[in-house]
């Protein structure tokens, strides 16, 4: 310590002599350290020995000397915060208490709120760059106080509006913990959500590839709010879309949130047809199949996956489409279409495990009378394909449920063993089925 105080000493005797030649008469160039010469050669080595204070960690001198600039001569330079915010960093990092850090972050608040009131209209370092370091520094330091948060993000977006200098990952991460508190605290409402959602989305209408991940995440935020009802998306941008009715970006926006929302309103479906005119693609048609479904019209369901499979030339992106179909065709109880789609899937990606999910029960709902067995063989085809679907589909437990349930009503569906001697087969031998949606299918002898 003894060390570090003599460093000290010794560099501000050296700053001292290099002050103190100098002319600080001057009044354009140092008129803002002072209203005097003395005045303006002591705020100026102020200024010097606070930067070798912080370097040398010794704190409680640089809180002397910061305060002496900030209440001398604030707008004399920029650095005398820049510096301030360094400092009072330090100590916060080295607090003692809770509430000692409390009072550390508060400082460093108000040393950003100083510098916008004397650096505001700096053209460079403003009001917008200003508000953006403090809106990084909140997220660092004020992640419990939710309203002083979004307060301070808030104040960021709206100064770098002003200016037009966007950094979109302070927007997003603004709108995250608006949407994010929506759900918790009463002064934001659902107003709030969308009024900012139209304020915002436009910033994200031309955006470069690596500012894309802000774009998912602002309309993310959103679509998972509570506030983007199906009543709430309507009116929005039913408003927009009628002022603007052939802006393909809009009704895509329109269609992605409306059917995140399980939207099943004639304008949604309207909408979305629309879309898929100007712009057919497997995800729209995904859409406008899961309303379609949802409201009981499977034919129109059907249509647009089968045009979407008609187009589609990416193996990955049919993948969906096989298993929409094949699902409503399970429900339609037209088991041929599915076992046909879902051997499609199949041949695609045969780790799929929607695939077996849809042919187990394709093969058991299929008569097999040639069996010797009373057609009870078609159940061991099917509880395999079951078992394959429920070890594939961990990722999806619902569906992996309801494999391991037909499962048990399968073996329920086992032959017992005096049917099987009688057609001389004995439990753990090969057998391949000969008719039914199974046909061909070799699997293994069980009794019930």
């Amino acid at each position: 310590m003894k060390g570090v105080k003599f460093f000290l000493a010794a560099a501000a005797m050296l700053v001292g002599v290099s002050v103190s030649a100098q002319d600080f008469s001057d009044d354009k160039v140092y008129g803002k350290w002072g209203a005097t010469v003395e005045e303006r050669q002591a705020n100026i080595s102020a200024s010097n020995y606070l930067k070798e204070a912080i370097d040398a960690k010794d704190f409680k001198l640089a809180t002397q000397y910061f305060q002496q600039l900030l209440n001398s001569c604030p707008a004399a330079s920029q650095q005398t915060f820049a510096r301030g915010v360094t400092l009072y960093k330090n100590k916060a990092q080295r607090a003692r208490s809770v509430e000692e850090r409390r009072v550390f972050i508060d400082s460093i608040l108000f040393i950003y709120d100083q510098r916008v009131i004397y650096f505001g209209d700096h053209q460079k370092n403003g009001k917008d760059y200003i508000l953006d370091m403090k809106a990084r520094d909140m997220l660092r330091y004020c992640t419990t106080d939710r309203p002083l948060l979004r307060a301070g993000l808030k104040d960021a977006v709206d100064a770098a509006i002003a200016t037009g200098r966007i950094n979109l990952d302070i927007v997003a991460s603004y709108y995250k913990f608006l949407c994010e508190d929506f759900e918790y605290d009463d002064s934001v409402t659902s107003d709030m959500i969308l009024s900012e959602y139209e304020r915002l989305s436009p910033l994200f209408a031309e955006i470069s590839a690596e500012d894309e991940q802000y774009k998912e995440s602002f309309e993310s935020s959103f679509g998972t709010s509570g506030a983007a009802s199906c009543e709430n998306l309507e009116a929005l941008f039913s408003q927009k879309l009628a002022a603007d009715p052939d802006n393909q970006a809009l009704l895509a926006q329109a269609v992605a949130l409306m059917s995140r929302a399980q939207c099943t309103s004639d304008f949604f479906f309207a909408a979305t047809e629309k879309y898929y005119t100007v712009n057919p693609s497997s995800e729209t048609a995904l859409f406008l199949a899961q309303g379609f479904q949802g409201r009981g019209e499977n034919d129109k369901a059907l249509k647009y996956l089968r045009e979407a499979l008609a187009v589609e030339t990416n193996p990955t992106a049919k993948e969906p489409l096989y298993v929409q179909i094949a699902l409503i065709e399970i429900g339609n109880r037209n088991y041929s279409a599915a076992a046909e789609a879902a051997r499609e899937l199949r041949g695609i990606n045969p780790d799929n495990g929607y695939s077996y999910f849809i042919l187990g029960q394709c093969y058991a709902s299929s008569p097999c009378t040639d069996d010797k067995i009373g057609g009870a063989s078609v159940y061991w085809a099917a509880y395999d394909a079951m078992a394959q679907a429920a070890n594939l589909l961990k990722d999806e437990p619902e569906v992996q449920k309801a494999a391991q349930q037909l499962m048990n009503a399968y073996r329920g569906a086992f032959p017992q063993q005096e049917a099987c001697f009688f057609a001389e087969l004995t439990s753990g031998d090969r057998y391949t089925i000969k008719c039914g949606f199974a046909a061909g299918q070799s699997t293994t002898v069980r009794y019930r």
